[in-house]
């Protein structure tokens, strides 16, 4: 029920899912307006409606709409996660109503004090870029982005093929010096965590493939993809203005090659491509789409959701978090310890 051409598109997604993917699907909402839309879609498809009686909608407080309605759609979503009946759910929903339901339902993984939402994103390479967070946590602190860095990786090693990840920090400046007491600090863990931490990362070597995970908190993480999302729109307008502008029949013939090309480069900067970004940090597989998905983003969503519920990145966040907690005891004990030498009498 969540998003802004809910649940007409989302039901045409979720269709287009089962035909082209062979998965399952509960939809979950008020049975009364998607049985309807369910048979719409034709006979045979494994979709299965799970009633919930209340929506909440896009611009309530979550945290209130939550405690208020017990059988939203995002709430009774997280339960079928939650009691086995799905591997994963996805959403278009409010944001930080999703959050709250899996947080409250779900939990968190153990050793995650945040959940964070990793986008999916594009490079001038053949791997794309995790950023993470991208807006579920505005005031992080250093403690918070090591995490993110933990969690970017598994799911860049599990889910992408990556198999040593190279951490980023987003950074003013490239050299170790720069950056504001946020991004010092947490360079300074980074360094010592283990992780494959390859320094600061410019905002213009962002889509150079300098980085397979580039963390920051999740205000300057939501401005840059909303940026990118801008700039993909603008780039996509002045091609179809240049060619529209551009006389004569043979000409445009000429750069037919051009526009394909144009088109393609389109998709891969286009966030419906891509369906959704994983939040990572809670205790199952979660989903957040963009709320203006259409029923080919929530295709590519679900897509998404069942790819990584069939590669389990849950289990090896918490195992790769008990380790990090591990040797940062050791360092900090190390560092504690006091060492025989100067001033120390027999």
């Amino acid at each position: 029920m969540g998003g802004d051409y809910a649940p007409e598109e989302v039901v045409a997604g979720a269709a287009a899912a089962a035909r082209t993917l062979g998965i399952e699907i509960l939809l979950v909402g008020p049975r009364d307006r998607l049985e309807p839309l369910v048979r719409s879609q034709g006979p045979g498809l494994p979709l299965t409606v799970v009633d919930a009686p209340e929506v909440i909608e896009m611009s309530e407080a979550p945290a209130m709409a939550l405690r208020r309605k017990r059988r939203a759609s995002v709430v009774v979503t997280l339960e079928q996660v939650r009691d086995g009946r799905a591997d994963a759910a996805v959403s278009a929903g409010n944001t930080g109503a999703a959050m709250g339901a899996a947080l409250l339902t779900l939990g968190r993984i153990p050793g995650i004090d945040r959940p964070a939402i990793a986008a999916i994103l594009p490079t001038a390479q053949k791997t794309p870029v995790i950023l993470l967070d991208v807006g579920a946590n505005v005031d992080c602190k250093p403690k918070h982005l090591l995490q993110f860095a933990l969690m970017g990786s598994v799911y860049a090693r599990r889910v992408l093929g990556v198999s040593t990840p190279r951490v980023g920090l987003l950074s003013n400046g490239e050299e170790a010096t720069k950056g504001n007491d946020l991004t010092i600090r947490t360079a300074e863990l980074l360094r010592a965590s283990g992780l494959h931490f390859v320094g600061n990362v410019e905002g213009r070597d962002f889509f150079t493939g300098q980085a397979d995970v580039v963390v920051c908190d999740g205000f300057v993480g939501n401005v840059v993809l909303k940026f990118g999302e801008g700039l993909a729109l603008a780039l996509r307008q002045l091609l179809r203005d240049e060619l529209r502008g551009t006389p004569g029949r043979l000409l445009a013939l000429y750069l037919a090659p051009l526009k394909r090309r144009g088109m393609a480069l389109w998709r891969k900067l286009d966030y419906r491509e891509y369906g959704g970004a994983p939040l990572l940090g809670v205790n199952g597989v979660v989903i957040i789409a963009h709320g203006r998905s259409n029923a080919w983003a929530i295709r590519n969503a679900i897509r998404v959701a069942a790819d990584a519920a069939a590669r389990r990145v849950v289990e090896p966040i918490a195992a790769e978090m008990a380790a990090l907690e591990a040797r940062t005891s050791v360092l900090a004990g190390a560092a504690e310890t006091p060492s025989a030498g100067v001033g120390e009498g027999p």
